[in-house]
């Protein structure tokens, strides 16, 4: 699994829209707009359309775009590539937690939603075509509706700088929010995410959800947060992943520092955050968070009043918030209030995941070298399938000569 949650890709933003008029205006200026704020956007563009490719280049940037804007117009759903294009995009929403922003162009969005008026004589077309019960059609209906009931901005008149101007505001506060570095050969991660993915139920939007990541030292609790961070931040309203925790508030007078930074990552404030002490800070943490949908880890936890302090209560943060806490003490996430259904007990690695991490470390720019199987086998049942032990003796072992390996072993073991 990859340490960022897209794959690298020219574009940042994938802008859907229908129409000459509109590209020569409206879209126009905001292509130009997000350019002069360093944000990239891919433009379909209706003359160089040249068959099959070029919908498989459509499918593509869609794919590996973090956001993509839909300009829904009068005429957007009398064109088949378009409506290939928002069922793509929403597919992506599913699957990829792709950012869907749609911009209602002097159309009302119940028209959008409903297939009616203009939307609903360009789908009658696209039926007389295809035949009524047309699947194609049914399914473009769908990407319509689920489109259309997003949240997003209406334009009927008025300034349309003002609303290009809230655009590449809204846009460049999401991209803002970047993915961690989860770590140099995340081995074994993916299939943990999977099942993390799964305990956090990020379908049901219906409360508020703590969870726990507990296993001893090494065993790779803070890769999986970071690895799980990334997956699914872009979720959320606001997103902060508060690293070490314990080593943090060992050296801080109080909690307030971890407390500010909370806000600060969350809201996205421009200026820091001045509190005098941990209780106005709490006051504040619950104020200003308790409608809003975020998603907070905090790494390394080893104190009960670090979570009071943090976390104190679901109802601090907004309906749909997921609250993910690392730590080593079980007894902890329990005197917290979190059950033994919502604890996740971070596994050791497999033998053959254990393999190719050390592998990677220890072998991976000296692949001619040749070590005995007995060797790796020894270091191997040392590190007890341990992520931070195997990636420490296998750069440890990385380029030396099975004499070195001998005498390490033999002086370690």
């Amino acid at each position: 699994m990859a340490s960022s949650s897209k794959p690298k890709s020219n574009y940042e933003v994938f802008l859907s829209f229908r129409g000459t008029d509109l590209r020569n205006t409206f879209l126009g200026h905001l292509y130009k707009a997000l350019y002069h704020n360093g944000i990239y956007a891919f433009v379909d563009s209706e003359e160089l359309r040249k068959g099959d490719q070029t919908l498989l280049t459509l499918m593509k940037a869609i794919e590996e775009s973090c956001v993509a804007i839909i300009i829904f117009s009068k005429d957007y759903a009398s064109s088949q590539w378009c409506l290939e294009e928002v069922m793509k995009i929403m597919e992506c929403k599913k699957q990829k937690d792709l950012t869907v922003l749609p911009v209602f162009y002097k159309v009302d969005p119940r028209e959008v939603r409903r297939g009616n008026k203009s939307y609903g004589k360009a789908l009658a077309k696209h039926e007389s075509k295809f035949g009524k019960d047309s699947k194609k059609v049914k399914l473009w209906k769908k990407a319509l509706s689920d489109a259309g009931s997003l949240s997003g901005w209406h334009f009927n008149d008025g300034d349309e700088s003002e609303l290009i101007e809230r655009i590449v505001k809204e846009i460049s506060t999401l991209l803002n929010r970047t993915p961690l570095h989860v770590a140099k050969h995340p081995v074994g991660i993916n299939s943990q995410v999977v099942k993390l993915k799964s305990m956090l139920n990020l379908e049901f939007d219906d409360g508020v959800l703590m969870i726990g990541l507990r296993g001893k030292g090494g065993i790779g609790k803070t890769s999986l947060a970071k690895a799980i961070y990334n997956d699914i931040f872009r979720q959320f309203e606001g997103s902060t992943f508060l690293a070490n925790v314990r080593e943090t508030s060992k050296y801080c007078k109080d909690l307030v520092a971890l407390q500010e930074k909370l806000l600060s990552e969350i809201l996205l404030l421009k200026q820091r955050l001045v509190v005098s002490n941990t209780d106005a800070c709490t006051h504040l943490v619950r104020d200003r968070l308790c409608r809003k949908k975020v998603l907070l880890i905090l790494d390394d936890v080893n104190d009960l009043r670090q979570l009071n302090a943090l976390a104190g209560e679901g109802k601090w943060f907004g309906i749909g918030s997921r609250i993910i806490i690392t730590t080593r003490d079980k007894h902890l996430l329990t005197c917290h209030g979190i059950d033994q259904d919502h604890v996740y007990e971070v596994k050791a690695l497999e033998d053959s995941e254990a393999r190719e991490l050390f592998g990677r470390h220890a072998f991976g720019t000296h692949q001619k070298l040749k070590i005995k199987t007995d060797l790796v086998d020894s270091v191997l049942n040392h590190a007890e399938g341990l992520p931070l032990a195997i990636e420490v003796l296998g750069s440890f072992l990385c380029g030396r000569r099975e004499h070195e390996w001998k005498k390490y072993t033999k002086e370690t073991f």
